[in-house]
């Protein structure tokens, strides 16, 4: 009889407590991770609410990266996000918020725009691809804000090119309204685009970043932009009780991911593409092809329940961590997964992901 899919995720989480070599990654222990962050601390201040210490430091060094004038850092991009579209919405005088419907602020945050804000909100388009000027235009009368998510996570990391985040924004500014960019992975799309960080960021009034994700930091994200602005984002920050006594923790470990991890991004963009071609080699499809960051969707020929027994079994067997739990995917028979490249991936050898995956369609 096969595994039930919960005693798949027990087998799946023990085994994954077991392994010795990752692929997407692996999670230090938490005594490992706080002498880490004892080695790569740069000021003795502990900040007080936020103010201060190596949290200052991490909020100069994003507004000089984004070429903003000001930013501020949260515990959490959820905070950070609320906090500047409301903003954007005191202002302006409407509560009327332009997103895309594959969007984490509307799939992954129990609708909190308008439960915690009442904002008001406009699909821009509900498509797995970015939005497009014409969608935009189709929406009629006064909005706060216009947001892009680059990449969009939930449509497989999907990117504009640069010329259509030109357009885009160009369209943003003609109507008057700001462009906020939902820049969780921001730090891993520059190689596709073409342009640094700074001259992305130039094409938005506002920029939210993360740091717990491509960066590895324990978790945080910051907003840059207009010091008027910031300002008045520090005070939602307050109100929604997103400046705890301290943080430096969180600040430690994001200036860590920027000096030692955001450097490599083009050599994962590249590790990224190299894996994509390799592994459709095999009998595998990817998504986007070729993958716009150093995420992208891996399609199988084989329904997730033997996939993921399949990777659960090879995982107890050889200590080695590939990717997450694989789902079933649209079309009936095949499943799909996230494959995430890391520095961790980059000591793996092209040629050993592609025997590792191909063994899973063998299984």
């Amino acid at each position: 009889m096969a595994d039930s899919s919960e005693d798949l995720k027990v087998r799946r989480t023990a085994a994954a407590a077991e392994s010795t070599r990752w692929l997407t990654g692996r999670r230090l222990s938490v005594a490992d991770t706080l002498r880490r962050l004892a080695d790569v601390a740069t000021d003795e201040k502990r900040d007080g609410y936020g103010s201060g210490g190596e949290v200052a430091l991490l909020e100069s060094e994003v507004a000089e990266l984004l070429g903003k004038p000001a930013a501020v850092f949260m515990p959490t991009g959820i905070a950070a996000q609320q906090s500047v579209l409301r903003v954007f919405a005191d202002r302006a005088g409407t509560k009327r918020v332009a997103v895309h419907g594959l969007s984490h602020l509307l799939v992954h945050e129990l609708n909190a725009l308008e439960e915690v804000h009442q904002l008001r909100i406009e699909r821009l388009c509900a498509e797995p691809r970015q939005p497009r000027p014409d969608e935009l235009a189709a929406i009629p009368g006064s909005l706060a804000a216009v947001t892009l998510e680059l990449p969009l996570r939930d449509a497989g990391f999907v990117l504009p090119t640069w010329d259509e985040l030109v357009l885009f924004a160009e369209a943003c500014a003609a109507r008057g309204v700001p462009l906020h960019l939902d820049g969780a992975r921001l730090w891993e799309s520059t190689p596709y685009l073409g342009h640094s960080l700074a001259e992305v960021a130039e094409l938005a009034t506002t920029v939210y970043v993360s740091f717990y994700k491509g960066l590895g930091g324990l978790s945080g994200a910051a907003v840059a932009g207009p010091v008027d602005v910031i300002a008045e984002v520090r005070r939602w920050q307050r109100r929604l009780g997103a400046n705890p006594y301290t943080l430096f923790p969180y600040a430690v470990s994001a200036r860590e991911g920027l000096r030692s991890v955001l450097p490599l991004m083009g050599d994962l963009h590249d590790r990224a593409v190299e894996l994509a071609v390799a592994l459709q080699s095999i009998g595998y499809r990817v998504f986007p092809e070729p993958p716009h960051t150093n995420s992208f969707r891996l399609y199988a020929p084989r329904p997730a329940g033997p996939m993921e027994r399949a990777a659960v079994r090879r995982m107890e067997a050889t200590r080695e961590s590939l990717t997450w739990t694989w789902q079933p995917a649209d079309v009936p028979g095949w499943s799909w997964v996230e494959l995430v490249v890391t520095p961790d991936t980059l000591a793996w050898p092209v040629d050993e992901v592609v025997k590792a995956f191909g063994e899973l369609l063998e299984d």
